[in-house]
């Protein structure tokens, strides 16, 4: 299946094969002095944290194979959480990248992907366990390996959710940044192997405040036999409101009024 640069993958075709990496506006690195903060998640670790509005987050891979698992909330109203399938079926597609956005429950716009230089991005299969861990890689305890124990992405996204008053009835679907999804004849799904590369980066620009959990740990469908999680690095910056000519405003007739309604809701 071939992707031409700026049009988003169907919802009807997960079929392997080349795309490319999807750079439709261009992406750059963001003037010095409006970057805000930055830092590195190792790999196992967790992060979270408000995203201002009309700030944007860079999410870079800095090792080949990287997958960063996301969940985000309204940071005003978290019970207005990131709403994959509604995310998905409004935009008419089964992958993330540019110029698409994220919508929450009330259909209302989290973060919009205003750059992506990886292509495509799993919004399907979800996040691991620690039972998963442990059928997969075996023990790995902090009694035994210390900072080095296997952590799995549902642990480490309720800790951090924890630290804002959530808890494990907010966590719902969550997003796998850096991984491509195919599926197979029979309908079952596998990864692709190869796909993200280090350097490789995606940009979200909040719009409105969001709070945001990220860990960076294996995705669950990786055939690799050894735990070996990839760090990623963020990057805040003030990168502004979108005008009325976005690509992310005007990709989809969903996505304008998602931005309506986000916007009478937070002039």
């Amino acid at each position: 299946m071939h992707i031409p640069p700026g049009t988003a993958p169907s919802a009807y075709t997960l079929r392997d094969g080349p795309i490319d990496a999807v750079d439709p506006l261009s992406p750059q690195s963001p003037a010095p002095h409006l970057v805000v903060w930055s830092e590195t998640i190792t790999g196992g670790q967790a992060w979270s944290g408000r995203i201002r509005r009309h700030t944007s987050l860079r999410l870079t891979a800095l090792g080949d194979g990287a997958n960063l698992v996301m969940a985000a909330w309204s940071a005003e109203h978290p019970v207005d959480r990131l709403n994959l399938p509604d995310t998905l079926k409004a935009q008419h597609i089964a992958a993330l990248t540019a110029p698409r956005v994220l919508l929450s429950d009330q259909g209302q716009v989290l973060f919009a992907i205003t750059s992506d230089t990886c292509g495509w991005h799993d919004p399907l299969t979800g996040h691991g366990d620690a039972e998963a861990v442990l059928a997969k890689y075996g023990a790995a305890t902090f009694q035994t390996h210390r900072n080095a124990r296997y952590r799995n992405a549902r642990d480490n996204l309720l800790i951090e959710a924890m630290k804002h008053g959530l808890g494990e009835r907010d966590l719902a679907a969550t997003v796998n940044w850096f991984t491509k999804i195919a599926a197979d004849t029979d309908g079952s799904l596998r990864l692709v192997g190869g796909h993200g590369k280090r350097g490789q980066y995606i940009d979200l620009r909040a719009e409105m405040d969001v709070l945001v959990a990220l860990t960076s740990v294996p995705h669950q469908l990786d055939p690799a036999p050894v735990y070996a999680p990839q760090p990623v690095e963020l990057t805040i910056w003030r990168s502004g409101p979108p005008g009325p000519d976005d690509p992310c405003r005007i990709a989809r007739p969903e996505a304008r009024r998602a931005y309506a309604r986000t916007e009478g809701r937070f002039p």
